[in-house]
């Protein structure tokens, strides 16, 4: 490590990075876990059509547009403390969500705790950035992190299904509180504080200008992919929102390049590493998340799974995924990052055109082989992006690190439902117009065009023959969209490969000790030294290359500015 020691991480940071994970889980969970919740809210609230969107969509967009911004606070006020403030902040509005007596309520409590989420999730991964200073262990930490975020999303439909078995439909968010509890009670004692108190105070223009930048695009894009979807629509008012919201950020990177305290560092996405790692971080999102919605919409509508049983089959990919994570993060200690990430995305890519052998009649294992094989793919390369990432970030500046890998998150997701789900869309709504039988009504010929459980509610109202032939043609559409969505998603990754294997070859991350850049930290919750005598407790799945903590005579936490070698500045 350039002639310096590092210290490494012993039992106390292990046992810590197991706390982070809980507001890790609850937050990506909350993204997921009113799926199975519609039916019961319908009932209970009453909510409109659009009450209904907002009660989805005003999570993700407040987590999105508050990202950057949160990372920066943090960054100044002290990372735990901020997680804190948002875990409390989670809580509340946990509590305000269950027991929410009217749609217009909830969505405000929906809204706060996308506030608190935005909080959170910058929050832990900017202090694994900072309790694991030896590269190896870090990049442990990082795959047990990715491989957490993906295994709370794909839970998050299961719970909820549990849970409304047995209980009224609050309890899919009350079911957070007390591992939230949890952490506010073990976060002081085992999590240590970090901040940097060489920044200057925050700039509130530049955090206007940042939500100003990414809710109009967030926005605009989701509305696109709607409209694509088929939702009635017209696709200017989405378009003026993006283009505003590119206008702003422009107006936004402007001001950034002013300061002498950015609340993001321009100058990162210089680095070909972490400009590289934060693009191809979308580009795996783009996958996961545009192809989720296929991959749920063929279970229930085609094959006819029960929504729960669907979610209980989609968790089967799971096992392998949270795998996938830290194995990566040991295989790129042998091998060349630009390689495993160019592997990553070209398994994705088969596992999409693995996609391609569904047909409407079989297909329940494909479907599973193929979400597993391009789902392990993807968090490899989300696992190694993100260590990347972090790794040539000033420590200082891991909040706004963090925010930013979040928020391209965020833009990827909202990307691939827009193009994958408006391709997918066209082919379907072309496939039914072709194909419809005679005798459909128009009114009725036009629900169909629309989606594919709009196709299987009017199938049920028609006459046998031909409600069988209405759905027969639907579902073939649908599956002939699915095909190409999965197509064109695997050449999206083929070319990812390539960038990956022939742009950013020779990444070695490398962080120096820095005094004047060093983050201060808490004494009064810093780690306490580990003797070398003393092994650290690593967990089981990640046994291997995780070594004991040891601390090495004259060594010193730090964390210094984050160098990579000269090729790859």
């Amino acid at each position: 490590m350039s002639g310096e020691y590092t210290v490494r991480a012993g039992r106390k940071e292990w046992i810590g990075l197991a706390v982070l994970l809980l507001p890790l889980l609850f937050v990506s969970m909350d993204v997921s876990v009113l799926y199975f919740a519609v039916p019961f809210l319908s009932v209970e609230l009453e909510p409109t059509s659009t009450q209904q969107l907002w009660i989805f969509d005003v999570y993700g967009f407040v987590l999105a547009g508050l990202l950057i911004p949160m990372g920066a606070i943090g960054d100044r006020i002290g990372r735990r403390r901020l997680l804190l403030m948002g875990a409390v902040g989670f809580s509340l509005a946990s509590v305000l969500a269950a027991y929410a007596p009217s749609a217009e309520l909830l969505i405000a409590a929906r809204a706060i705790l996308g506030v608190a989420g935005a909080t959170l999730m910058p929050s832990t991964l900017a202090l694994i950035r900072n309790m694991f200073h030896d590269e190896r262990q870090r990049g442990t930490a990082i795959g047990i992190w990715t491989g957490a975020t993906a295994g709370g999303i794909a839970l998050g439909p299961v719970l909820s299904g549990v849970l409304l078995e047995h209980f009224w439909w609050g309890s899919v968010f009350l079911i957070n509180l007390p591992f939230m509890v949890a952490l506010l009670v073990l976060a002081p004692v085992l999590v240590p504080e970090f901040r940097h108190p060489g920044v200057g105070r925050f700039d509130w223009a530049s955090g206007f200008l940042s939500l100003a930048t990414v809710l109009p695009v967030i926005w605009g894009v989701k509305e696109l992919a709607q409209i694509g979807g088929g939702a009635s629509g017209s696709v200017v008012w989405p378009v003026v929102s993006v283009v505003a919201g590119l206008v702003v950020g422009a107006v936004f990177v402007r001001r950034q390049l002013r300061r002498s305290d950015p609340i993001i560092d321009i100058a990162l996405f210089r680095r070909r590493a972490f400009g590289g790692a934060v693009a191809l971080n979308v580009v795996a999102m783009f996958g996961v998340v545009g192809f989720a919605l296929f991959a749920t919409q063929y279970l229930q509508s085609v094959l006819g799974l029960s929504p729960l049983r669907a979610a209980l089959w989609s968790v089967a990919p799971s096992i392998l995924v949270g795998g996938a994570a830290p194995l990566a993060n040991a295989l790129a200690r042998v091998v060349d990052r630009a390689y495993l990430m160019a592997g990553g995305f070209t398994i994705a890519a088969i596992g999409f055109l693995l996609t391609t052998q569904v047909s409407p009649g079989r297909g329940l294992w494909i479907v599973l082989a193929a979400a597993t094989t391009y789902a392990v793919g993807l968090v490899t390369v989300m696992s190694v992006v993100t260590e990347v990432a972090l790794g040539v970030a000033p420590p200082e500046r891991a909040g706004s690190a963090s925010a930013l890998l979040e928020s391209g998150s965020e833009l990827g997701g909202a990307l691939g439902m827009a193009l994958l789900g408006s391709l997918g869309s066209a082919i379907y709504r072309h496939g039914v117009s072709a194909g419809a039988p005679e005798g459909v009504p128009s009114a009725a010929l036009s629900e169909v065009r629309e989606t594919l459980g709009g196709a299987t509610a009017v199938a049920a109202q028609l006459p046998g023959d031909v409600g069988d032939a209405v759905l027969r043609v639907a579902r073939d559409s649908f599956t002939d969209g699915l095909h190409a969505a999965g197509v064109a998603a695997a050449v999206v990754m083929v070319i990812a490969a390539v960038v990956a294997a022939t742009r950013l070859r020779g990444l070695r991350i490398t962080p120096a000790v820095d005094p004047s850049a060093a983050p201060a930290v808490d004494p009064s919750a810093a780690p306490a030294e580990v003797p070398s005598a003393v092994s650290a407790v690593i967990p089981s799945a990640v046994s291997e290359g995780v070594p004991s903590a040891v601390s090495a005579p004259g060594s010193r936490p730090g964390g210094g500015v984050g160098e990579v070698n000269a090729a790859e500045v």
